[in-house]
């Protein structure tokens, strides 16, 4: 009796064995995984969102220091009217002018390191980014000169003083990257526009030969190597003109059909991925007042004929994509090319050259058309970024130790992509206990290029992680831990009924069970 009950005891375990799914086919445990569409709706809203927009302008000197003022910075992020506009902006970004106006000839004096610092915190208290350019002069001197409205003497300083100067500022410059956007590459020339210079070569009609020669171009490049280094190397140097960048990278003999940055060479902190750019001239004349010419060397002509316009345009759009690119407005006389569409090309002109930022302030009679013409609330709304969630595909439940996979659907409507980098994070709070379980995306946001982009992730679910509701988040941070908590440097979804305010956080309107 024994022996057959242990018979007919292993034929039911055999057959229990051969009916049940493999530990492989019930995986997640033996919890049907359920997963959903779900959908958003967009918003037209203007709001603050890092790193974009038009910014707020400023300026110092160092002969008589003016700290920035935290009340007046935590109003930037609400709409202000800008004088002499018939707009209003809100902004996160405030450009500062450092002249340098006392010490062409001798260091920077400390107290306007202890004064650049505490700029910086400033900032940071007020929740905004500060994009600094160091000058000597920000002053057009008239006279009888060639161009009449400036002339030589320029008043910018010789290269020793520019790479000392850089040498002093790099420590203050390194200790605050989080609330840098990025820094302009400035010192040559007035207004740091690398043009009209007593040392490193006049190419304007003052001067007789008018280009830039071998020595001309070997000087520049050693100070955008100095400006390189002292810039946190996660931070961009803007410079004004692509072909500062092209003789950079590729030497002073450098074609201007040199290749663009490609995405297989961008994001990397390598000196061809950190040069950008800032365009002070947007359509103010054909070539934007000499932003697209050939400036010759020692060897070879000045030219800007339109064969050499297309190129170095061509070449700014396709390196653009992957850079910061921001400026300002400088003429209205030109032709209503810098006007609205359909008489104009604004808008077209800001997404093919994927601008992120530009001065509220300057040159309003030019902006001002734009509020006339019916295109400002576009531009406000897509400088730089403008995420809006179409839909996602989320589960209803996961199982402790397996992966949870998700996707998310996200146009991004904006001219450009972030600049900096950022990780996004898919955060769950559990509803009963409002704990919070954070992973990071392995999407990197500044490829989320203008146009849709589709994210799928796979999240590895921690097997001691409590059962229960979560509700599931994308957060989208700060890189920087003393900033990455504050809301005011979180990105920002372009959708009604997602935004936490108080957190940072955008929700995805949706609960995961746990279990």
């Amino acid at each position: 009796m024994i022996k057959q009950l242990t018979r007919y005891g292993m034929a039911l375990i055999a057959m229990a064995t051969l009916l049940a799914p493999s530990c492989k086919d019930t995986d997640p445990g033996l919890v049907k995984v359920e997963k959903i569409n779900v959908t958003y709706a967009e918003s037209t809203e203007d709001f603050p969102n890092p790193e974009r927009g038009f910014y707020r302008y400023s300026e110092t000197h160092s002969s008589s220091y003016t700290l920035l003022n935290v009340d007046e910075l935590k109003g930037y992020r609400s709409l202000e009217s800008i004088e002499t506009a018939n707009y209003k902006v809100l902004s996160t970004l405030v450009f500062r002018y450092y002249v340098l106006d006392d010490v062409v000839n001798k260091p920077i004096a400390a107290s306007f390191l202890d004064n650049l610092a505490k700029d910086f915190a400033v900032a940071r208290t007020a929740g905004v980014k500060l994009i600094p350019r160091f000058v000597y002069t920000a002053t057009a001197k008239p006279g009888g000169c060639a161009e009449g409205f400036i002339c030589p003497l320029y008043g910018d300083a010789p290269k020793t003083i520019i790479l000392n100067h850089i040498a002093q500022l790099k420590p203050v410059l390194q200790a605050n990257a989080d609330v840098i956007a990025a820094v302009q590459l400035g010192f040559i020339g007035v207004w740091g526009e690398q043009y009209y210079s007593d040392f490193f070569g006049d190419a304007s009609s003052n001067a007789t030969q008018g280009k830039l020669t071998d020595a001309n171009w070997n000087d520049r490049i050693e100070v955008i190597k100095a400006m390189l280094d002292a810039v946190p190397a996660d931070r961009m140097v803007q410079v004004r003109y692509p072909q500062i960048k092209q003789r950079f990278i590729f030497g002073v003999n450098a074609l201007i059909t040199s290749p663009a940055l490609t995405e297989s060479q961008a994001f990397n902190q390598s000196d061809i991925a950190r040069l950008a750019y800032h365009n002070d001239c947007l359509l103010a004349s054909s070539n934007d007042f000499g932003t697209y010419e050939d400036y010759g060397n020692s060897s070879s002509p000045r030219s800007s004929d339109g064969g050499v316009l297309k190129t170095l345009k061509d070449y700014f759009k396709a390196d653009s994509k992957f850079v910061a690119v921001g400026g300002e407005t400088c003429s209205d006389g030109y032709s209503p090319t810098n006007d609205c569409e359909p008489g104009g090309q604004v808008q077209a002109e800001l997404a093919a050259l994927h601008y992120s930022f530009i001065n509220a302030h300057y040159n309003t009679e030019v902006t001002n058309d734009w509020q006339d013409g019916g295109c400002m609330d576009n531009v406000k709304r897509n400088l730089g970024y403008r995420f809006v969630l179409k839909s996602a595909v989320l589960p209803d439940n996961v199982v402790h130790g397996t992966k949870m996979e998700i996707t998310l659907n996200i146009t991004n409507k904006g001219y450009a992509s972030p600049y900096n980098k950022r990780t996004a994070k898919l955060l769950l709070r559990n509803k009963a206990t409002g704990d919070i379980k954070s992973f990071d995306l392995a999407s990197d946001v500044r490829k989320w290029y203008s146009g849709d982009n589709k994210v799928i992730e796979s999240i590895e679910i921690p097997a001691d992680m409590p059962a229960g509701d979560y509700e599931m988040l994308l957060s989208l941070p700060d890189a920087y831990s003393s900033i990455a908590a504050r809301p005011e440097y979180s990105i920002r979804l372009a959708n009604t009924d997602v935004w936490e305010a108080a957190t940072g956080y955008n929700k995805l309107n949706h609960t995961v069970k746990v279990n």
